[in-house]
């Protein structure tokens, strides 16, 4: 298990092999969507009890995902089995490295709460939406931008540890670390790999709009959300393999 250091046009491309894995297999890679999109909201109808259970699934889920862009990558059948991939093997350190992101989660929702009394944690825990004036707030803002310098270094550790225990036998302690240092070497890639999703998922939808409602007029375009994000999200799940196949050498 040895991590390379890629170019950092490299990350560019990880999100157009996620567009040509997705492409592959469209109707597949929407069902495991739809499949995993009605398993959280049903687990996220339980207050605390359904975060829990839901952070916890996510390292195996992201296996499931990744599993079928392998699949998808060797022309094959890209079907909902594949989603509970990550359940059916290595299942207990998979459940252990969930239990380990949702502690890191929690110190993540506890740091915001020292910018934002607690007001951004309270709606991640309980999907109640704060009202308006508190989203406009400054300390909610300050709450964000705190949340997600914490989150980070957690995005960091995670972004390859699921499969490296999967298809690697990594123990969970060793796939944290291989992949938090994997993530760092490689910093300069996954800056343009977060600039180029940042471009697909907010720049070009935001334009998109924009054009439509000039064009149009006042109509309202929320339906767009639907289809984006049918092509949107596929696509980054698949690009989160592309970026493992290029730093990870694919085990036997």
């Amino acid at each position: 298990m040895k991590a390379r250091v890629v170019r950092a046009a490299q990350g560019a491309a990880w999100l157009l092999d996620g567009w040509n894995l997705f492409r592959a297999a469209p109707l597949g890679w929407l069902a495991l969507l739809l499949a995993y999109w009605l398993l959280m909201t049903l687990l996220s109808v339980v207050p605390y009890v359904g975060v829990v259970i839901a952070s916890i699934a996510v390292p195996a889920f992201s296996v499931g995902f990744m599993a079928a862009a392998r699949a998808a990558s060797h022309r094959g059948k890209v079907e909902l089995a594949l989603l509970f991939d990550g359940f059916r093997h290595a299942r207990r350190p998979q459940l252990l490295l969930g239990a380990v992101y949702f502690a890191g989660l929690a110190l993540v929702l506890g740091g915001s709460t020292l910018a934002d009394d607690g007001a951004l944690a309270r709606w991640m825990l309980t999907g109640r939406r704060p009202a308006d004036e508190v989203l406009q707030s400054d300390e909610f803002l300050g709450a964000l931008v705190l949340a997600a310098g914490l989150y980070a270094p957690v995005m960091m550790m995670f972004w390859f540890a699921p499969p490296l225990v999967a298809w690697h036998s990594a123990n969970p302690a060793k796939a944290l670390f291989y992949s938090f240092f994997a993530a760092l070497m490689n910093w300069r890639a996954f800056l343009v790999y977060g600039a180029a999703a940042a471009l697909v998922t907010l720049v070009i939808p935001f334009v998109l709009a924009v054009t439509l409602r000039t064009l149009i007029g006042g109509a309202s375009f929320a339906w767009l959300a639907f289809p984006l994000l049918g092509l949107l999200l596929p696509t980054l799940f698949a690009s989160f393999y592309a970026s493992y196949r290029d730093v990870f050498a694919t085990p036997e």
